[in-house]
């Protein structure tokens, strides 16, 4: 752990502030030092990491240590880490999210993006998520608090380290009261139903809804979406360089005009 001074942890999501995952991240990081939560006052799922560049953020104060912010997860943890926390955070934590963020999700989730943003500061940074699916118990409640305890495992490895620089942690529990175990692994891939719902409002102007069903995962079965699905809980450091270097390097051999 971080030793001589207070360890500050900040919060966030993309669910919401009243979100039942966020309250679990509470309950589980606040023996690890000062909590404070910034999340967005309403839901931000699959926003991705978008910010709020055009229009102004308005953060409510809910607790000494405590702000709804009318943003993006990203805009919260830019906000906390630039304005309203008196010192940076030594760890952020984005969750935990309702729903998992496993394989491709990682491109469009809130989730993720809050951590991503706290690792474009270089600040340690943990994405978590809760997989509730039919697959598992059929409990009608999550396992929250089970997912919170697998985070404050993570946590506390992680303040025991150093960060490597644009490197950020992506967690994912399955909800079941025992899971298998911990995998450290790589992204799959998801395959989601591709689906557009196309409608007429009562002017007879067409709308559209788009997104479908979780089809299947692809890739090594050894990857983290069959792991998780499996019951096994998966971790995957994600980098900030999306650079495809082998690539680079057979472009550079193949382009030399």
């Amino acid at each position: 752990m971080i030793t001589g001074r207070a360890v500050n942890i900040l919060l966030t999501n993309d669910d919401g502030y009243e979100a039942p995952g966020l309250r679990a991240l509470e309950r589980a990081l606040q023996r690890l030092g000062t909590v404070w939560t910034i999340a967005p006052a309403t839901e931000q799922s699959a926003k991705s990491h978008a910010l709020s560049m055009r229009d102004p953020i308005r953060a409510h104060v809910r607790g000494p240590r405590a702000w709804a912010v009318t943003g993006t997860p990203a805009d919260c943890v830019y906000l906390g880490v630039n304005e309203l926390l008196p010192d940076r955070p030594d760890l952020v934590v984005s969750g935990i999210n309702d729903g998992s963020n496993l394989a491709t999700d990682v491109f469009y989730s809130g989730t993720v993006a809050g951590a991503r943003e706290a690792s474009c500061f270089g600040i340690r940074a943990l994405a978590a998520s809760l997989w509730i699916s039919r697959r598992f118990s059929g409990d009608t409640q999550p396992h929250w608090d089970v997912a919170g305890a697998w985070v404050r495992r993570i946590a506390e490895r992680m303040l025991a380290r150093p960060v490597r620089p644009g490197v950020l942690l992506n967690l994912n529990v399955p909800d079941i009261a025992a899971p298998l175990g911990l995998k450290l692994t790589t992204l799959g891939r998801r395959h989601y139903q591709a689906v557009v719902d196309a409608r007429k409002d009562l002017r007879g102007t067409p709308y559209y809804w788009i997104g479908g069903d979780h089809d299947r995962f692809e890739g090594p079965p050894d990857s983290d979406g069959h792991l998780c699905e499996a019951g096994w809980v998966t971790l995957t450091p994600l980098q900030l360089d999306h650079t495809a270097h082998d690539e680079l390097a057979a472009l550079r051999s193949e382009w030399k005009d």
